[in-house]
């Protein structure tokens, strides 16, 4: 195929090498090819066909056998990949065994070699997402203990809220990523299940040999053998799919943190620096959060095609007509997203730049304001609630007003000085003293990841 006919030009920015290569048409065709050869292999194993037949049939399984442009040209007409592949698959054994070539695909649909073909596919995709959700968070519990007790605005509707610190915002990034990291281990078993039905789900062309057949053929693949065929029962997919979707959508919220904190105005974390990395074709001074924009396109994208996977689940009957379709590619184009993300996630989590006096600083920009709460409520131990607020509230007012610090406020006020001393003013608008529990929601962040890795 024409290299200008090819549409990959962004996909190293969008997705991870091996991921690409899980669901290129070479990590597809490979699937549906390893479905036929252990089909052929469970079939001797329980006396259906001849002992030589598999090594014959197995020899043909290869997909680098098969030229892919014409397996493209041969869908369009035959309407799903499994049956021009099938065909090919014949005359390839053929030629070396023309009596093994009645044995190929013996009893199976098209469906079962396409969905057990897409699981082998799930399943390398599933335990590179692991590993490297593995590695992701192992680096984000290393940072949030690295920078737990360092103070930075807290912000709320995008405005300074009180203080927090930068391990404990990465403590939430970490605790949501290992939720997603649970789930995929909790929904493999449900997901690595062998697609075998034959024609409607009955497996009636093996006659009383089916079911060794298909218990023989889920040892061969290494899948479970499910209660019955799945193929208009699309749960298993869609549930791995919401997954990614929800992972995609944390890896957005970290990539919208992130590119906020780089803005200008708060100059606070960074994505790592690099040659030629987050550059501007005009501008020399910029350093865009290129990384960031991955993950925040991501999480972008993901709920359309989750919501393709959702509405393709009403499938009619024994065999669908074109919702099965609608999630060829969905699901692969999902994994790919997610794994691009991920990649990115991964050089910020290792080599993210800090700049803490600058969150110092910032902390400052409101000349005490973030800090009022911390006064009004220990003034409302002694005043009231009601009355230490609207007080504190007239003087951050005031200090607005007046473009003075609220300390200097404060201070002035006899009300407030009559209550408290100036050591006691000062250690309230000190913003290391009001972190609350910020320490203990990194400790047990890490205690849990700590915990799932265990």
């Amino acid at each position: 195929m024409s290299q200008y006919l090819s549409n990959s030009l962004f996909d190293a920015y969008f997705s991870a090498t091996q991921m690409r290569e899980i669901f290129s048409d070479a990590g597809r065709v490979q699937g549906m090819l390893d479905f036929e050869a252990a089909l052929a292999r469970a079939q001797a194993r329980t006396g259906l066909i001849p002992q030589h037949v598999p090594a014959v049939i197995e020899a043909a399984c290869k997909a680098s056998l098969y030229d892919f442009d014409a397996l493209a040209q041969a869908v369009s007409s035959g309407g799903n990949s499994a049956i021009p592949l099938v065909k090919m698959l014949g005359k390839q054994v053929a030629s070396h065994d023309p009596e093994a070539e009645r044995y190929v695909h013996l009893g199976a649909t098209s469906q079962d070699v396409m969905d057990s073909g897409l699981v082998l596919q799930l399943r390398d995709a599933l335990a590179w997402l692991e590993h490297t959700l593995a590695t992701l968070t192992e680096r984000l519990a290393e940072q949030a203990q690295r920078y737990q007790a360092v103070p930075m605005p807290g912000r709320t509707w995008l405005q300074h809220a009180t203080p927090v610190t930068l391990g404990m915002k990465l403590a939430g990034w970490l605790g949501a990523l290992d939720r997603h990291r649970q789930r995929l281990r909790e929904l493999k078993p449900r997901l690595l299940a062998v697609q075998f039905g034959g024609a409607s789900g009955t497996l009636a062309a093996l006659g009383e040999q089916a079911w060794p057949v298909a218990e023989a053929l889920a040892r061969e693949l290494q899948l479970s053998l499910p209660e019955q065929p799945w193929h208009t029962h699309r749960d298993r997919l869609v549930e791995f799919a919401t997954v990614l979707g929800m992972l995609a959508g944390t890896l957005g919220k970290m990539g919208r943190d992130i590119s906020l904190l780089m803005q200008t105005e708060a100059a606070e974390l960074f994505e790592p620096s690099a040659p030629g990395k987050g550059g501007s074709s005009t501008m020399p001074h910029k350093r865009n959060p290129v990384g960031a924009a991955v993950l925040i396109a991501t999480a972008t994208r993901a709920p359309g095609l989750v919501a393709t996977l959702l509405a393709a689940m009403p499938q009619e009957h024994e065999r669908s007509l074109g919702l099965w379709h609608a999630e060829w590619d969905t699901l692969p184009e999902l994994c790919c997203l997610v794994s691009g993300a991920l990649e990115q996630a991964i050089g910020f989590a290792g080599g993210m730049e800090v700049d803490a006096e600058r969150m110092g600083r910032n902390l400052q920009l409101t000349h005490g304001l973030v800090l009022a709460e911390a006064v009004s409520i220990v003034l409302a131990q002694r005043l009231g609630r009601d009355t230490a607020h609207h007080l504190i509230e007239q003087c951050c007012k005031r200090a607005v007003a007046e473009q003075r610090h609220l300390r200097a406020v404060l201070g002035e006020d006899p009300r407030v000085a009559a209550e408290l001393s100036p050591a006691e003013l000062d250690r309230l608008l000190d913003p290391a003293h009001y972190l609350g529990q910020a320490q203990r929601w990194v400790e047990r962040a890490v205690a849990e990841h700590n915990r799932l890795d265990a």
